[in-house]
C-alpha cells in the first residue's frame, strides 16, 4: 500500500496491513542504512590520507569494527551523521555495526538483507561480540542468527547471546568479568527532570549488598527523628548521612555536612516571563522549585544580564575568560551539525581562522564557535567549512557540498531540488566570512 493512503477510509483489515507494510519498509530502510554505512566506510580507507600530511591534530586511520575489519578514515562519520541528522558518534556506531556484520557475523547479515532480522537484533549481537576474536564472533553468529528474527522474547535473546559469547570463549568472558570489576564508579548520571537527579554506584555486589545493608540500618535509626518521612525518603536522607560525614550523629541535619558547589540558575524577567528558570547542567525548572528547594539553604550571587555590547575584541589569538563567559551564554551547544555537547570545557574555535598578519579585533563575539575537540579537528582539517554571518548563527558546508544551518534551534539541513542548487550555493558564496555584531569598533 501507498504510504499517502487514506486511514480514514480504510476498514481493520487495511489498517493492520497498512501498519504491516509500513513495519516492513522501517526494517528495509534500517538495513539500507547499514549497506550504505559499510559502502560509505569502504570508500574512507586509510589509503586516501597523504602520509606527507600527518601531523597533530590531521586524520587519522582508526578501527571503527572488530579484529578482522578494515580500518576507516576518523574523519568518516562526521559528513554520514550530518547527512542523516544524527550525531558523529552516532554515525561512527552504525559504521562500526555495518563492519563487523559484514566481515565477522555474515548469517545475520543475509538475514537482516533478507528483511528477515531487524537491524537492531543484529546490532545488538555486533555490539556484545566487538571484543572477540573474528572467528569467536562467527561461533555466536551462527549461534543466535536462526533466533534472532523475534521468534523468543528479548530478553530470551540477550541470554541467548550472552551464553554463546561466553560458550565462544571462557577465558575472554572471565577477561570480561576482571574488566567489568575494575569498571567501578561513583557518579551523577545525566537522566534528570523535574529538579530532580540521580547519583549512581557501580561496584561489586558484594560491596553494593553492604551499601544497602548500611542504608537500610540507619535508615531504620531515623524513624523516630523523621516520623513523617516515607520509607524512601528516610533511606535518601540515611545514604546522604553516610556518604557526607558517616561520624555525625544520626540526628544531624545533612545540609551541614555536604561540601559546598556551585549552582548556575538562569532566571528570566520582564512581561514575557513565564516563571521557568533554567539549572545548567540539568534542565528547567519552576521558580517555585528555585524557591522551595534552593532557597531555604543557598546562597545566591545575583549576577545582572551579561552585557555583550562591552565585549570589545582582542588582538590576541588568546580568548579572555569574559568571552568565554557570553559565547556560553550565546550558544551553550556545540554548533558542529548536530553536535550534543553542552560542556563549558569545549574548545572555542574561530569561526574565521585567526591570523597573526590579520586585521585587529580577530577574537570577538561573532567570531567564535565552541566545539568538542573532535569536531573542532574535523572543522580544521576535515574539509568542512563554516561562517558566521551573524553572531550565534552558523552555515556549515560538508566536503560533498551538503549545506546545514546551525542556530539556537538545533540543525537544519538546507535541502534544495536540482534546480535550486545553485541559488543555494550562491547564497553561501555571497555571505561574509564573519560579522562582529556586538563589538565596538
Amino acid at each position: 500500500m501507498s504510504g499517502t493512503a487514506v486511514l480514514d477510509d480504510m476498514g481493520g483489515d487495511d489498517v493492520l496491513a497498512f501498519v504491516g507494510d509500513a513495519a516492513m519498509r522501517e526494517r528495509t530502510a534500517q538495513a539500507d542504512q547499514l549497506r550504505g554505512a559499510y559502502q560509505w566506510a569502504i570508500l574512507h580507507s586509510p589509503e586516501r590520507l597523504d602520509p606527507s600530511q600527518e601531523g597533530q591534530g590531521r586524520e587519522r586511520a582508526r578501527a571503527y569494527g572488530g579484529a578482522g575489519t578494515p580500518e576507516v578514515t576518523e574523519f568518516a562519520a562526521a559528513a554520514l551523521g550530518a547527512r542523516m541528522g544524527v550525531t558523529t558518534f552516532a554515525a561512527g556506531q552504525l559504521m562500526a555495526d555495518a563492519l563487523d556484520l559484514h566481515h565477522r557475523c555474515p548469517r545475520l547479515w543475509a538475514r537482516v538483507q533478507a528483511g528477515e532480522v531487524k537491524a537492531s537484533y543484529a546490532r545488538f549481537v555486533v555490539r556484545q561480540t566487538r571484543g572477540l576474536p573474528a572467528e569467536e564472533a562467527a561461533y555466536v553468529d551462527a549461534a543466535v542468527a536462526e533466533s534472532a528474527d523475534g521468534r523468543i522474547p528479548w530478553t530470551r535473546f540477550e541470554a541467548l547471546v550472552e551464553a554463546s559469547i561466553v560458550k565462544a570463549n571462557p577465558e575472554v568472558a572471565r577477561e570480561q568479568e576482571e574488566r567489568a570489576a575494575r569498571a567501578t564508579f561513583a557518579k551523577k548520571l545525566r537522566t534528570e527532570a523535574h529538579g530532580m537527579a540521580t547519583f549512581m554506584v557501580r561496584a561489586d555486589v558484594a560491596t553494593i549488598d553492604q551499601i544497602e545493608a548500611a542504608v537500610t540500618a540507619t535508615a531504620g535509626q531515623l524513624t523516630e527523628a523523621m516520623p513523617d518521612a516515607s520509607e524512601d525518603e528516610r533511606r535518601v536522607h540515611a545514604a546522604l548521612l553516610l556518604l557526607g560525614n558517616p561520624g555525625q550523629p544520626h540526628g544531624a541535619d545533612i545540609r551541614d555536612l555536604l561540601p559546598t558547589v556551585q549552582l548556575y540558575v538562569h532566571t528570566y524577567t520582564g512581561p514575557d516571563s513565564t516563571g521557568i528558570a533554567r539549572l545548567e547542567g540539568h534542565g528547567p525548572v519552576t521558580e517555585a522549585w528555585v524557591r522551595d528547594v534552593l532557597g531555604p539553604t543557598c546562597r545566591f550571587k545575583i549576577t545582572p544580564v551579561l552585557d555583550l555590547e562591552g565585549q570589545a575584541p582582542v588582538d590576541a589569538y588568546e580568548i579572555p575568560d569574559r568571552h568565554r563567559q557570553a559565547v556560553h551564554l550565546v550558544t551553550p551547544a556545540d554548533t558542529f551539525p548536530y553536535g550534543s555537547s553542552l560542556s563549558r570545557g569545549m574548545d572555542l574555535d574561530h569561526t574565521k581562522p585567526w591570523s597573526p598578519t590579520g586585521p585587529p579585533g580577530q577574537s570577538g563575539l561573532g567570531n567564535y564557535g565552541p566545539m568538542t575537540r573532535s569536531h573542532h579537528r574535523i572543522k580544521t582539517f576535515g574539509g568542512w567549512d563554516v561562517k558566521q554571518p551573524f553572531t550565534g548563527i552558523y552555515l556549515w558546508r560538508d566536503p560533498h557540498g551538503g549545506y546545514y544551518l546551525v542556530d539556537h534551534t538545533g540543525t537544519r539541513q538546507l535541502r534544495s531540488s536540482p534546480n535550486d542548487r545553485p541559488l543555494v550555493v550562491e547564497i553561501y558564496r555571497s555571505l561574509p566570512e564573519t560579522r562582529l555584531d556586538w563589538n565596538a569598533a
